[in-house]
């Protein structure tokens, strides 16, 4: 099988997926992107990018969608040059939304076309009308409707859509659904294990190894959307309460999903601004490369995981499969992995005082949320384990392929 993978980003959702079908001898596997970083053994890295930006001039509405189509341009023109060079895909898979696959129909007519449907914005019901103090304005909505048109574009055009969650998949509009199947990318269980240990990052200067009270937290930023306001009160609160507790804040000082604030502000130096914490019991670490993030994750006391009703962060599973003591937002997304009191405790995501009480007792009476923790790495192992879904994922492109 000749396989094309497309993502803005490399190798993101792909990265197992890609890399078992290129250790396949029979296949060769093409990743077209537009990250120069990073390589995968076997998988033969192309780059594209768009002649240009969006222009200032655009209706403000149709920013995103005109950089979807410059996009989609820049893959057009980067599957003719494959062309050129012999390699014509059996399949291409690429990731909707951003815009790389809108016109694989049209270069390549009878290739199949399989999409990765992450997310369908919604004005109700979901993230952009979740927190009441947040009002979305007419503009906003406005502008929804008009980012889901690339994905609409996909749908439309493609032959199989995946989502990786049940909760994600509910975003699309019912008549639509059938067309996506709901598969994770899953969770590489035999790396994310648990291993009771205490932390010591020396790359950072980082030594916690006479720590014995450590919450941990992990987000590509710090937003509302993940609750970064609430953690950093709860913090505060717990600090008043434990004074040998720490917490290690593993992420980049920006904001990745939602709006930023105006002039420049983060919302860091705003709410340690508002709740003067014990920095010295607070450790900032920035983004980490997967060892020394998998270091946090087991050296965990108690995990906070908070999250508007959005699309659900690989981070959540990957603590639960390192057997993290997971405390997280009773939101859809989580909901649908964590039972309240089974394999981690459920809290109101906007009740800092709810979040701070559940980590205090974690941290009190540690023997207590042995089962739990327990029962978190089982539901990966069931569920979302990378050795079971892997196979799935390969089966359900070659079935594609087949009914082509």
């Amino acid at each position: 099988m000749r396989i094309l993978f497309l993502h803005p980003n490399f190798p993101a959702q792909f990265r197992h997926l890609a890399t078992a079908l290129a250790a396949d001898p029979r296949n060769q596997v093409v990743f077209g992107t537009s990250r120069e970083e990073g390589e995968l053994p076997s998988v033969h890295k192309v780059l594209y990018g768009p002649s240009r930006q969006a222009h200032a001039e655009v209706h403000p509405y149709l920013g995103g969608f005109e950089n979807a189509v410059l996009q989609g341009q820049a893959v057009y023109r980067l599957v003719s040059r494959l062309k050129e060079f012999g390699f014509v895909p059996d399949l291409v898979y690429g990731h909707s939304g951003w815009g790389p696959t809108l016109y694989i129909k049209d270069a390549l007519p009878d290739v199949r076309l399989v999409c990765y449907f992450e997310w369908f914005y919604r004005a109700c019901g979901s993230d952009v009308d979740f927190d009441p103090s947040d009002p979305a304005s007419p503009d906003t909505l406005a502008q929804l409707r008009i980012k889901n048109a690339p994905i609409l574009m996909d749908l439309a055009a493609c032959d199989l859509g995946i989502s990786p969650t049940i909760w994600q998949h509910s975003q699309f509009p019912a008549p639509l659904r059938s067309k996506i199947a709901v598969l994770h990318d899953g969770v590489d269980t035999g790396y994310f294990r648990p291993r009771p240990s205490r932390l010591v990052l020396p790359r950072l200067g980082l030594d916690l190894s006479e720590v014995e009270e450590l919450v941990t937290y992990v987000a590509r930023g710090m937003e509302p959307y993940r609750g970064f306001p609430q953690l950093i009160e709860a913090l505060w609160l717990l600090q008043q309460r434990r004074p040998h507790c720490h917490a290690v804040i593993v992420g980049d000082d920006r904001v990745a999903y939602g709006r930023a604030l105006p002039k420049g502000q983060s919302y860091k130096e705003l709410m340690l601004a508002k709740f003067p914490l014990d920095l010295a019991r607070v450790h900032f670490t920035g983004l980490l490369p997967y060892g020394e993030y998998l270091q946090v994750l087991q050296a965990s006391s108690a995990h906070v995981y908070l999250t508007r009703p959005f699309v659900l962060s690989w981070s959540m599973l990957e603590a639960m499969a390192a057997g993290c003591l997971l405390i997280a937002s009773d939101t859809p997304p989580v909901s649908e992995v964590i039972q309240d009191g089974v394999n981690g405790w459920l809290v109101d995501f906007f009740a800092p005082e709810e979040i701070a009480e559940r980590l205090d007792e974690a941290l009190e009476r540690p023997e207590w949320v042995v089962s739990l923790r327990t029962h978190a790495r089982r539901t990966i192992e069931r569920f979302y384990d990378l050795q079971r879904l892997l196979p799935l994922q390969i089966a359900r492109l070659q079935r594609s392929l087949a009914t082509g």
